[in-house]
This record gives C-alpha cells, structure tokens and sequence, in this order.
C-alpha cells in the first residue's frame, strides 16, 4: 500500500491525524454540549452546529488565499495548529464558557485556525505528486493521506465520552441521555413527568432522590454533566500538541506549493506558465461543477454529528450485548470504517486498473453520491412508525418503542463507503486539476463548498424537529440522487479537463 509513495506523505498524514483526533473529541458530543448546556432544542443547537460546521471550511478559503499570497504554506499551517490549541484551552474552561455566544466565539477561533490547516496541508501533499515520478500514484496516496486521519478519529469519541462520564461519576451519578433535557425543562418550569424523572433520577444517583429534592438533583447534575463535557474538550489541546510536534520534526521534509526557484525552471513547469487563459478557465469551470456537487453530499453526510445523533439519543435501544451506550458513540463508526475499507477499496481500484476498467475521479464521485442515498433510503425505512418529536412533546420515547443500534451502525458503514468515493478522490481531483499558482485557493475552495453544505446542516434539525422522520431523511436520500444524476451527465467534460 505505501510501497512507491513519496517519503513526505506519512509524516503529513500523521500531523493531520493528531489534528483529526481533536477535532472527533468536539464533534462527538458537540451537539448534546449545546443542548445541555445552554437548555436548546435541536433547532436552536443544530443553527450553532451549522454555523460552526459552515466557519470551518469557508475559512479555508481565507487560509488558502493567505498561503498563496505570501508563499508561507508551512507557516500558516503552523500558525493554524497553535490557534486551533487557543480555541480548545477557551472551550475547556467552564468559568469563561457562559453563554451560548461565547462558546460560538471560542468554536470561532478553532475554525480560523482549521482554515489556516487543513487546506494547506491538502496542497502540500499534493505537490508531493506533481513530481512526474509520483504522478500515477496521486489517488492511491490521498487514499492513504485520508484513512491516517481517520485512525485518530476511531478513538476519539470513546476518549471524549470516558471523560465526561468519569467526571460525572466522581460526583456521584451515572450517566443518563435523557436526563439533561428533563432537568432544564424541570429548572425551567416546563411540564414534567416527574414519576419517569423521579425514576430516572435513582437510577443514576447514589442517593435517594424525592420530590423535595429534585430541582436539586437537576441543578447538581446538571452542573456535572457540563464541567464533564468542558473537560472532554480539553482532550483535543494535546492532540494539537502531539499534531505541531510532528509538523515542526517533518516539515524539512515536506515540499512547499508555490514556491519561486532561483534555478532555470523544468519543462514541466514552463508548460504550466504557457497554459492559456482558456485552459485555465476550463480547469476552474470543472472544479466549481464538483464543488457543487459535493455540497449536497456534505449537507447529508454531516448529519452524523446532528440529526443522526439526536436521533441515537431520542430513538435509538442504547443497550448492546447486555451493554450500555453513549450516544456518541456512534461517531466511532466512520473513522474506524474508513481505516478498515480504505486498503480494501485501494486493492478494488488497483485491480480494476490492471484491466483497464477502473472509474474515473469524476465517476466515482458520482457513484459515491448513489452510495450516500442508499444510507438515507436506510433510515426511511427504520423510521416508518416512529413518533415525531413534535407528537413527544419533549418526553422521551419509551424503550419499548426505541430501534436496535444495528440501524445506525449500517447507516454509518453505507455513509462512510460513499465518503470514500468522494472525499480522497475529490481532494485527489483537486490536486490534479488546479492550476499550478491557484493549489491553497482551489483546495480551499474544495472546502468552501462543504462550508456551504454545513450551512445548511440545520434544515435537517429544523425538520427533524417539525416532520415525520421518514419525511426528514427523503429529504436527504432525493438530494444525493439528484446530485448523482448530475455528476454523471458531466463525467465525459470532467474526464477531458483532467487529463
């Protein structure tokens, strides 16, 4: 698998993979930390998440235009490590973490500083294939580059959930996914089963609870439940750490997009300088054509950290092999799918291409996109029969009524495999495409359209709210289909711009 790939490539790989671990221990429990916190329904946290999940990849832009203009591709990943560190020590603080605004402030700085990493890692290792004797290797290595950053996220979720439960257990309790909801709406003076939340309430603490003492039970463990997700976070400071500690021994050994040379310049690069407007042109045209394509698939696909965990807590049996479950547990799935597939798909297209029949980028994108659809049709199905949330009115759903896990651990391997078609390759396509002075701003733009994907996470909250919940996921399967449709109509004028 790594036999032929240029030296460089692992080293940026396992920098983003200690930059990946962080950013999985936030996502993970990102959205029940909204909802607890600051007492939010799934619309209100799902606007927070969108807006977050949008300033992350539109401020890639803003970093790839920064390392275009100055050169600077290693510096500003650098200074992108060190502000993202900033963020995460802000978020981990529960004193300065007070209103819902300034955690959003706090995610703010974490996404400037995503922006100045993570598009400008991706133009670094592409140029490690624009040597002509890596250049037939470029999809296998971004394969590689994407299942490295994926090992940290395996584990990410369960470090992030050890945390917090560990913290709430020093204080007495147990954890309980439904208890955070019903202790604000409790402090809050919303209506309350209090016979199912005086029978939750023991079940967790270590001490009788009663009427008398039940506001107290809500604040105190509610006071427990946040200071745990604070600490949690603080998780994700040392993997940036770990993450600048591997850049700054590597980066020698990394190459720098866009850099002038004082010696003559190749044949290769003469050729570049000598395209003409017109190809340029074209090769923009055809990326901005994938760009937008794949927003439709990153406003399904990032659900996983919104509705699809909502609905892992609101409707989803957390019992597995006598076994209790976090919610966020499932957020493993995909990062560890990724690891497992990724040598598994890279052996599947290697045969395909020593017969000659192995898919183009564009092709695969568009099969990815047919993938995504599938994981959505899934959830259609497993959802048919099941209350609304607007019908619970805020009561929990009981158990007899909840799906087995087995739901979401499929929907999770059927999304993940579509995100192997897509993100790598596409990455891949953008290396390959991009004119040679535009790298940091096209892979910038590459995550620009998924910002504009996360941007719109939150009409899958609002709906999820508001509809049925097979109404809610067709929504999602319709888009990929359609988008399926439209990737494959262009596949003939994609395939001659990329050659």
């Amino acid at each position: 698998m790594f036999k032929n790939q240029p030296k460089g490539l692992i080293p940026a790989a396992l920098s983003n993979m200690g930059e990946r671990f962080g950013f999985y221990v936030m996502m993970a429990i990102l959205t029940l930390f909204l909802m607890s916190k600051f007492d939010l329904d799934g619309g209100q946290a799902g606007a927070l998440y969108s807006t977050f999940y949008f300033a992350i990849y539109i401020l890639a832009l803003v970093g790839g235009v920064i390392a275009d203009k100055t050169k600077n591709y290693k510096g500003t990943i650098i200074a992108g490590l060190v502000v993202m560190c900033l963020g995460y020590a802000l978020l981990a603080v529960p004193a300065l973490i007070t209103t819902q605004w300034i955690a959003l402030g706090a995610l703010l700085v974490i996404a400037f500083g995503n922006g100045l990493f993570k598009g400008n890692l991706q133009a670094v290792v592409g140029q490690l294939y624009d040597d002509p004797k890596y250049s037939d290797k470029r999809d296998s290595g971004f394969q590689i580059f994407y299942m490295f950053i994926n090992i940290g996220g395996c584990i990410a979720p369960f470090i992030a959930v050890w945390v917090r439960n560990t913290f709430v257990k020093m204080q007495g309790y147990a954890y309980n996914a439904d208890l955070p909801g019903l202790c604000n709406s409790l402090l809050a003076g919303r209506d309350v089963d209090t016979g199912i939340f005086l029978e939750y309430a023991n079940q967790v603490s270590q001490t009788e609870v009663n009427l008398a003492t039940l506001e107290d039970f809500a604040r105190n463990y509610l006071e427990a439940f946040n200071t745990g997700f604070h600490y949690a976070f603080s998780v994700a400071i040392v993997a940036m750490l770990i993450s600048l500690a591997i850049f700054l021994f590597f980066k020698k050994s990394l190459p720098t997009p866009g850099a002038k040379k004082t010696a003559e310049k190749s044949d290769t690069e003469k050729a570049e300088i000598r395209q003409s407007a017109k190809e340029i042109k074209q090769r923009i045209m055809a990326l901005m054509a994938v760009f937008g394509i794949v927003i439709f698939f990153w406003f399904s696909f990032h659900q996983n950290g919104l509705t699809l965990t909502m609905f892992a807590k609101d409707y989803t049996d957390l019992n597995l092999f006598g076994m209790s479950m976090s919610a966020e547990i499932f957020q493993s799935i995909n990062p560890f799918v990724v690891v497992f597939l990724t040598p598994i798909v890279m052996w599947i297209f290697s045969s395909l291409a020593a017969r000659g029949k192995e898919p183009s980028t564009p092709k695969k994108i568009g099969i990815g996109m047919g993938i995504a659809a599938l994981a959505y049709v899934v959830m259609c199905v497993a959802s048919l029969g099941l209350p609304s949330q607007a019908s619970l009115d805020g009561a929990p759903v009981p158990a007899a009524e909840r799906v087995t896990p087995w739901i979401l651990f499929s929907v999770y391997f059927i999304q993940t495999v579509a995100e192997l078609f897509i993100s790598p390759l596409g990455l891949s396509f953008v290396s390959k495409v991009a004119p040679a002075h535009l790298q940091g701003l096209m892979q910038g733009c590459w995550l620009g359209a998924t910002a504009v994907g996360n941007a719109c996470l939150f009409l899958g909250a609002v709906m999820y709210q508001s509809i049925s919940l097979s109404a809610t996921w067709s929504v999602f399967a319709i888009v990929c289909f359609i988008s399926m449709a439209v990737m494959f109509c262009m596949v003939k004028w994609l395939e001659r711009v990329a050659k």
